[in-house]
């Protein structure tokens, strides 16, 4: 293994100044995220279903079935950890315990690049990885993406070990434990169950020496992976199956229930939520977003470039065009290059490149959905920072080495520097002193970020203890309502088109138990527009005019009382 340090550290800064400065960025790195994350939760999965569904349980007294929430029947892992703060009151913490999975990744990255490149190497790995803006996003949330993304890699590494050390199997039922515990984190490391599946029986009928008995042993090896893998993840497997017939609920669940889902639609007239579930991403995205067949093509190459935050067409986050730059040159040929390493590279890079496309035709395009490949990619990256040093130093001399050393530092830095000013940018935008130094209150902080946090705070003010509420095109945001409610607008705007008189919209909704509407009135009323015809408009005016009371509005948001009103 190689474990050269760069030249231009060594010769002009010294190791141990440059692990200073490498360790003093890091802490910088860390400080930021602790104080962006010293702030009321708001990000908009904290407050649908991450902390959500986990104070539905406290407030229940355990976990149980909420239809109506689809999201619920995730794994939930890393929400059940949030369980913990919240029992005392305390919804800050949870985005600790999601950004311990940073640290714990950026340590498993430090770890396997000591030993073939170097501390200062690893450190600027570990640099990379926690100053990445999709990583510095998610660790100021209380989100599960952290959590899927130290598992997988977790596992990858392990099933490297398995290889490296002549396929000892306690390295493959520990790498099939890690990625069970991906799984039953987020659906989406199905994807990596499917790669690191696929490359067990690859690498060892490759690699092993002994050829004998070969099919049998490469199958026991599969199956002691898969197997223990999904044992990790079965209590979720079970509770869906028990709730939903469909032990991954709600995916494929035209598969597992087709007849029943498909009569219970058609009955219904449900109304498709987003045409790609038809359609596919990729067609959605040339008919939604009016994207060409190359644009589309290019998609695996502009994620690295293109992301932006809040905007799904440009994947809903940001990563760093570097991180694809400089992974190429981990594939430099260099003759001093171990076989072992050049192997170990290939696994990743395949891994990288397979979990992008099969993410880029089953789901939409997220860096979220495909952040499992980021760990590799830095480590890649960083390999391929040492081979750009050494090519520098083997192919010059005197003082066009040094020019060539310092070009390649430069490189780094500004990766480092777009890094740093997404991070400047997130840290104007969450504006935690305005919080952290009391200048505004928690109900302030948040109000500026949820618009109906107001009408929330109303609710739990006033309204009954056994009130019913309804959001209607709220985003889901329940976490801040204290009383029951119920997110699924689809129920609203079915009564409407089923209806044929108020009376029938009314009866619909007391038939679920509902008591309160709150309603975002523009986004609403657009609907309205889009979806009624003029009839429907009409028993809708009139359901509103006899049928209910508006007892509170701001913001745009109006909360009204179901109650026939006095004639």
């Amino acid at each position: 293994m190689m474990n050269k340090e760069p030249l231009f550290f060594t010769r002009y800064f010294n190791k141990e100044k440059g692990i200073f400065l490498i360790a003093l960025a890091l802490l910088i790195v860390s400080v930021s995220v602790i104080i962006m994350s010293l702030v009321p939760p708001v990000s908009r999965d904290e407050l649908v279903h991450h902390l959500a569904v986990p104070k539905l349980y406290l407030k229940h007294g355990g976990i149980y079935e909420i239809p109506y929430m689809e999201f619920s029947y995730f794994p939930m892992n890393l929400d059940l950890l949030y369980l913990i703060p919240l029992y005392f009151g305390n919804d800050i913490v949870p985005k600790f315990i999601h950004f311990a999975f940073a640290i714990l990744t950026a340590w498993l990255i430090f770890g396997y690049l000591k030993k073939r490149a170097g501390t200062v190497y690893s450190l600027s790995g570990a640099l990379l990885f926690l100053s990445l803006p999709v990583i510095v996003k998610l660790s100021i949330t209380a989100y599960v993406d952290l959590g899927v993304i130290f598992f997988s890699f977790a596992s990858l590494l392990l099933a490297i070990r398995w290889l490296n050390e002549g396929f000892r199997k306690r390295y493959l039922l520990c790498a099939g434990v890690m990625c069970g515990m991906a799984l039953g984190t987020k659906y989406s490391a199905i994807v990596a169950l499917a790669l690191i599946s696929l490359f067990i029986p690859f690498l060892y009928s490759r690699y092993a020496d002994d050829k004998k008995m070969l099919m049998p042993r490469t199958l026991l090896h599969f199956i002691i992976f898969f197997v223990t893998a999904v044992a990790v993840f079965s209590p979720w497997m079970i509770r869906n199956y028990h709730w939903k017939g469909n032990p991954i609920y709600p995916l494929y669940n035209n598969i597992f229930n087709p007849p029943v889902q498909n009569a219970v639609e058609k009955k219904e007239g449900r109304i498709e939520k987003r045409p790609e579930q038809n359609r596919g991403e990729l067609t959605y995205r040339a008919i939604v977003y009016g994207e060409s067949g190359l644009e589309i093509a290019m998609l695996p190459l502009r994620v690295f470039f293109q992301g932006r935050d809040d905007e799904p067409r440009l994947f809903d986050g940001r990563l760093n065009p570097f991180l694809l730059i400089f992974s190429v040159f981990a594939f430099f040929p260099k003759k001093n290059i171990p076989a072992a390493i050049r192997r170990e590279n290939m696994i990743m890079v395949s891994y990288s490149f397979l979990y992008i496309l099969i993410a880029m035709f089953t789901t939409a395009m997220r860096i979220r959905y495909i952040s499992p490949i980021i760990p590799p990619l830095i480590v890649l990256s960083i390999l391929g920072v040492k081979n750009l040093f050494e090519i520098s130093r083997e192919r010059s001399s005197g003082f066009t080495r040094s020019i060539g050393s310092a070009f390649v530092i430069l490189l780094f830095l500004i990766s480092l520097a777009m890094n740093g000013s997404y991070g400047v940018e997130l840290f104007g935008r969450v504006k935690p002193l305005t919080y952290i130094t009391g200048s505004i209150t928690r109900d302030e902080y948040i109000t500026g970020f949820v618009p109906e946090y107001p009408a929330l705070k109303f609710i739990n003010k006033t309204l009954a203890e056994d009130s019913k509420i309804l959001f209607v095109y709220l985003g889901r945001r329940g976490y801040y309502c204290d009383r029951d409610y119920v997110t699924d607008e689809a129920l609203f705007t079915r009564a409407i088109l089923a209806s044929n008189n108020p009376e029938m919209i009314l009866s619909s909704l007391k038939k679920a138990g509902i008591t309160h509407v709150l309603v975002s009135l523009l986004v609403f009323d657009k609907w309205v527009k889009d979806n009624c015809s003029p009839v429907k408009q009409e028993i809708l005016k009139s359901f509103f005019r006899e049928y209910t009371i508006p007892i509170y509005y701001e913001n745009g948001i109006g909360l009204n009382i179901l109650q026939k009103k006095n004639k």
